[in-house]
């Protein structure tokens, strides 16, 4: 797709902010495949490092504002659960990020865009886009807008985490722990992906995605509870 065929002002729309400077909106849109000898152009990694701090930051105040009895470790748990890829590509999708992306020949033939990791990574470059493009102000008042969904849905104080629950799952009907197994990590050195399966004996492998092992391994977990049916006090 090229960028007289991308129609950014649906994007925009979605978003709730028009920018100044379409080029920094481009640019997160941009993979590392459309630039692949382009010395000129840029791809949204370096945006996606700023998005991805821009969106720590204004979560941590969402969290510390909202909910002013709960402690560190509580809004700890709750931070984790709304920065991870999951809440990235959740976000992308409802943005219809994937509709935009510039893409190299491979990945569009590779289904590019629909891979998660590359939704989360170019949603988190808009926000850093977006940041540049304006003030810290105006980027809070968009995550508020979008992730205060999520955020009143996060872990409560006290709760397992995923891993956590399908374990003591599994022991209570006489099933081995989970298998947890690396299967690939792509990625900037500063940004890592991490793709973890998760198997357990009679039931279909499933995977997940995170920026470090722990984080990957607790995505598997909440998919495979989720495909069973599974929630905390379930039987």
């Amino acid at each position: 797709m090229t960028r007289k065929q991308n129609d950014l002002s649906v994007l925009e729309e979605r978003l709730g902010y028009r920018f100044r400077k379409i080029a920094l909106l481009e640019e997160a849109l941009t993979h590392n495949s459309a630039v692949v000898g382009r010395s000129r152009k840029s791809d949204y990694q370096r945006l996606e490092f700023l998005g991805d701090r821009v969106l720590a930051l204004a979560i941590a105040e969402m969290l510390f504002q909202t909910f002013p009895n709960d402690s560190e470790g509580d809004l700890a748990r709750k931070h984790a659960a709304l920065v991870r890829n999951e809440a990235w590509v959740e976000i992308a999708i409802l943005l219809g990020v994937g509709n935009h992306l510039f893409l190299g020949l491979s990945e569009e033939n590779s289904e590019g865009r629909h891979k998660q990791t590359i939704l989360g990574d170019a949603c988190e470059a808009i926000f850093g886009a977006i940041y540049l493009d304006s003030d810290y102000a105006t980027v809070f008042a968009i995550i508020d807008h979008m992730w205060r969904p999520m955020m009143m849905k996060a872990p409560a104080k006290g709760a397992r985490d995923a891993k956590t629950i399908l374990q003591e799952w599994a022991q209570a009907r006489g099933m081995p722990a989970p298998v947890y197994r690396e299967v690939d990590r792509s990625g900037p050195a500063h940004k890592p992906q991490f793709r973890i399966v998760l198997e357990l004996p009679g039931m279909i492998p499933v995977e997940g995605v995170g920026p470090s092992k722990r984080d990957a391994e607790r995505a598997a977990a909440s998919v495979m509870l989720a495909r069973e049916g599974l929630e905390a006090g379930n039987d």
